[in-house]
């Protein structure tokens, strides 16, 4: 005969949620150390950090790295405007949004030689975007230009407060004629994982975008992460008439 392993995390996760959800422990507090909880539930750090992963599966808890768990503030979802890349208006002129940029120059690999129909090895700037609200990640950016193309005064080889043209996602290269962009649904790759703050398994929208010059040129490349739970893509269609010719 089989018994029932009673599953203690389980209790745990119930108590700290009725403590979130009730207001106990608010949005943004830090939770006591996993040792101290232990302690107080009278479990061991293994049993503790379960009822922690249900929470953060949940979306109630982040755990940040080096910092400790903390409690979400209430997710607000950002508008992505498609064709454009940006974020829109009532978004972008939100306090609490913020935008940091990293930006380098990088060598062409070949996934970037194809997509920018650059020789291997070219010189790129590569731009990096962190939109934040409240210090919560939001979405992440990556932005290549060929190095010659690139904005002046913007390539910097340092971190800084991204500039009010980029505080969106723009397209930061020359005026393009032709934005081509593809939208899926994936698990994200260890590093957007890692700076969004989610876990392996929730989804993000993500965008690749290709911007073309009148000439035919290739003047960006992008691609977008953006946790499914927090954004809200709009894209707009345009209706082209094509005229035959007349049949003589």
């Amino acid at each position: 005969m089989t018994h029932s392993v009673p599953r203690r995390h389980h209790d745990i996760a119930d108590d700290l949620r009725h403590q979130i959800t009730t207001g106990s422990i608010k949005p943004g507090e830090r939770l006591p150390s996993e040792a101290s909880l232990a302690a107080r539930y009278g479990v061991s750090t293994v049993t503790l950090r379960r009822a922690l992963a249900l929470l953060q599966g949940e979306g109630l808890v982040e755990k940040i790295h080096g910092k400790g768990n903390y409690v979400r503030r209430p997710r607000r979802k950002i508008m992505y405007v498609g064709g454009w890349g940006t974020l829109d208006p009532w978004t972008a002129a939100e306090a609490t949004l913020r935008v940091t940029v990293r930006t380098t120059t990088v060598l062409a690999s070949a996934h970037l030689t194809t997509l920018l129909k650059v020789p291997t090895g070219s010189p790129l700037a590569e731009y990096t975007y962190l939109s934040l609200e409240q210090g919560s990640p939001h979405g992440l950016a990556r932005l290549y230009i060929p190095r010659d193309l690139a904005p002046a005064g913007v390539v910097i080889d340092d971190d800084s407060v991204c500039r009010e043209a980029a505080t969106r996602f723009a397209v930061l290269g020359p005026s393009a004629a032709t934005i081509r962009e593809t939208v899926c649904a994936r698990y994200p790759t260890p590093d957007e994982a890692s700076a969004l703050r989610i876990r392996n398994h929730m989804a993000v929208l993500a965008i690749t975008r290709i911007a073309t010059d009148a000439t035919g040129r290739v003047v960006e490349a992008a691609f977008l992460a953006f946790p499914g739970d927090r954004v809200d893509a709009v894209f707009t269609a345009h209706h082209v008439l094509n005229e035959r010719p007349k049949q003589g």
